[in-house]
């Protein structure tokens, strides 16, 4: 594998770059023209510019995405997390022009990312699910009956959703009955399939997700856990391993079952495996994520392992780097995200970033995607950097965070770097003893 071109932007095309130039592998870059002054741009063996700045217009163009790695010539495309990195039809087309798509096979894309599928999947191997449909709901008739029957508060969700698009807690019949029509006109608008269904609500929950990597030999390992309770809107914020909240028994059956699966899928690369756990440490399978995650770089500082250069090495046809009893965890790690918004509206902040000094130590690793003088623009995601902490405890990694964010001056946008102050001074989040409700209390 010589050349690979990247369909994505910001700070994980960078991330990318950085595990190619290691490998002396050469990068194609594709950005839109709002991104033409962007590091990555710089960073890459060649970019090329792929359109208008609306994603429509650039980085969803698959088409001319495609037309761009035939005529460069590369060898491999790598989506990177978002835009077209689960889109199974992408995936079939690069495979079929001859260029390998460095992740899963485009059939187990297509499977997990219809959530009603990948329950069913999941149900016939016995890995354990929230209560909740066993098909999509016909008719809000439907809905009501079986919400009635399993207990409210119910979730909502679009079979097609992800990221917390298509997702509405109700609380009672009353909101069912508002919430149905409008998310599956929501779903249908996002992911092209108006399918929905409803799982129970699960309060004062933990959610656990697990990294999984499988090559094409079959071989597959897990490399523990992240703790991603720390959400606002669905949306994770704070991302931590090893979890300070599950007790070992428990972490090697999720350990287990993450690895039971992956493999009903036969499973292939990068892969996360997400469970909801609640307060008795009773775990369900909520979804699987068929690619990078944004916050593997938590799983990479305790590993000390690159997953983009095992990816890159598994969709060239390699077997895994190492055995499930080689890999090893280390110490503690917690990442932060920080955006481009106001961190008491959460709005999105754009705008050039007249200074940017990080203040950087050896105890923090900073995935950017800016630095001093670039500008955010609205087109995109406002997160600007993703900040990982490791230590050899959790105080360590926390004490480093705290020092960190005292210190980090960023002029002319506003960012939420305020807001992990707020999150680091928090006793339950010292302590560990949070849930996926933390930041709704918080914020009240």
């Amino acid at each position: 594998m010589q050349k690979i071109l990247i369909a994505n932007r910001g700070e994980i095309a960078l991330r990318i770059i950085k595990t190619c130039q290691e490998m002396g592998i050469e990068t194609i870059a594709i950005y839109s023209e709002a991104d033409k002054e962007m590091p990555f741009v710089k960073a890459a063996t060649k970019a090329v510019c792929v359109g208008a700045p609306p994603v429509n217009k650039s980085y969803l163009q698959t088409e001319k995405i495609l037309e761009i790695a035939r005529s460069e010539n590369v060898d491999a495309i790598h989506p990177g997390y978002g835009f077209l990195s689960e889109n199974a039809a992408f995936a079939k087309q690069a495979m079929k022009d001859g260029i390998i798509f460095i992740g899963p096979k485009p059939e187990t894309i297509e499977l997990m990312g219809d959530k009603i599928a990948s329950r069913q999947t999941m149900e016939k191997v016995g890995v354990p699910l929230v209560p909740g449909s066993g098909n999509g709901l016909k008719t809000i008739e439907e809905a009501c009956n079986l919400a009635e029957e399993i207990g409210y508060p119910v979730m909502l969700k679009a079979s097609g959703g992800g990221g917390g698009i298509g997702m509405v807690l109700c609380e009672n019949e009353q909101a069912l009955v508002k919430s149905y029509e409008q998310t599956r006109s929501r779903a249908k608008a996002y992911f092209g399939s108006d399918e929905v269904f409803i799982e129970k609500y699960i309060a004062d929950s933990r959610h656990i997700e697990v990294q999984v990597f499988g090559d094409q030999t079959g071989n597959i390992v897990h490399l523990f856990e992240r703790d991603c309770s720390i959400q606002r809107r669905h949306q994770k914020v704070v991302e931590e391993s090893p979890s300070p909240f599950l007790s070992e028994e428990v972490r090697q059956k999720i350990f287990e079952t993450a690895i039971k699966a992956a493999r009903a899928v036969d499973y292939i690369n990068a892969g996360t495996i997400e469970f909801i756990v609640d307060e008795n440490e009773n775990f369900y399978f909520l979804e699987m994520n068929t690619r990078l995650q944004v916050e593997h770089p938590v799983t990479e500082m305790i590993t000390g392992l690159d997953l983009v250069k095992w990816q890159i090495l598994v969709a060239k046809g390699q077997t895994l780097p190492l055995q499930q009893t080689d890999i090893v965890s280390s110490g503690n790690a917690v990442e932060f995200r920080l955006y481009a918004e106001d961190p008491v509206r959460f709005l999105p902040s754009p705008g050039k970033i007249s200074i940017l000094e990080w203040n950087q130590t050896n105890a923090v690793r900073i995935d950017s995607g800016y630095e001093e003088g670039c500008t955010v623009t609205p087109f995109y995601d406002p997160m600007i950097a993703k900040c990982i902490f490791h230590g050899e405890t959790r105080q360590d990694a926390l004490s480093a965070a705290n020092t960190f964010f005292t210190n980090v001056k960023i002029e002319g946008i506003k960012t939420n770097a305020p807001l992990f102050l707020n999150i680091l001074a928090n006793d339950d989040f010292q302590n560990g003893s949070y849930t996926t409700n933390f930041l709704t209390k918080l914020l009240k």
